[in-house]
């Protein structure tokens, strides 16, 4: 199995932080916020690793090189026009091969096996399978409605159930899942989201789409608050004291 990390963004959010230093790359507890991506499919026991690039993408590809410092091999998927995640996993596909592959985002630091997801997801036969964590209130955007067995019948108000995805819990996407390959029928070439666009069709036409609800420590870092406050947090969580 293989890995792919979404690090092609222009990291808006972050500005003016990202002027210079792309958003994988800024320090969180003593290492690039990428690293911890790396770690976590790392110590699934996923040794191969694919990279999409594009804002700053050579200072990425310099500072983790081959991927040996992180126990990986590094791969990189250049788009010299930003694909968004769907286009990018599309363009990376000669990267990830015909068997199932992770997917995470490069601003989540996320505490937890992601062997307990793919083993869920091989459990499913899903054509996919989301980690998300609950959302009662409805606050996040990314709203995913999920039954007890872990199906999803609700993705972004896109759902093939109306009825039954309102009665459901809300959970929100905590940027990971498991794709098989069959998934890339629905990626063709071109600029879309996978989570924006494809998986609400694929929700629609009720194909295997399910979700594990994450329980561990989840931190998002895509905004100065969140990128401040999980600074914060995570220096305790790990230990790390800043230098002098």
């Amino acid at each position: 199995m293989r890995a792919m990390i979404l690090a092609a963004g222009l990291g808006t959010r972050l500005r003016p932080l990202t002027n210079e230093v792309p958003k994988p790359l800024l320090p969180v507890a003593g290492k690039p916020m990428i690293a911890y991506a790396l770690e976590l499919v790392a110590n699934a026991g996923i040794r191969e690793v694919v990279i999409n690039l594009h804002y700053l993408g050579e200072q990425i590809r310099s500072a983790l090189g081959t991927g040996e410092a992180f126990g990986v091999r590094i791969f990189y998927s250049v788009e010299p026009h930003l694909l968004d995640t769907g286009g990018g996993i599309a363009a990376a596909r000669r990267f990830l091969g015909d068997s199932p592959f992770v997917v995470v985002n490069s601003d989540v630091y996320i505490e937890g096996d992601l062997r307990e997801l793919i083993s869920f997801h091989e459990q499913k036969e899903a054509l996919a399978s989301l980690w998300v964590r609950p959302d009662p209130q409805g606050v996040r955007h990314d709203n995913v409605r999920v039954d007890s067995a872990g199906r999803v019948y609700g993705l972004l108000g896109h759902t093939a159930s109306p009825d039954l995805a309102n009665q459901l819990p809300r959970y929100f996407y905590a940027s990971a899942m498991v794709c098989s390959p069959g998934i890339f029928e629905f990626l063709p070439p071109g600029i879309y989201s996978l989570t924006r666009d494809v998986l609400p069709r694929l929700v629609r036409e009720r194909k295997p789409v399910f979700a594990l609800e994450h329980t561990g420590y989840w931190r998002v870092l895509d905004t100065h608050e969140d990128y401040r406050e999980g600074c914060r947090e995570i220096t305790a969580r790990r230990g790390f004291a800043p230098r002098s």
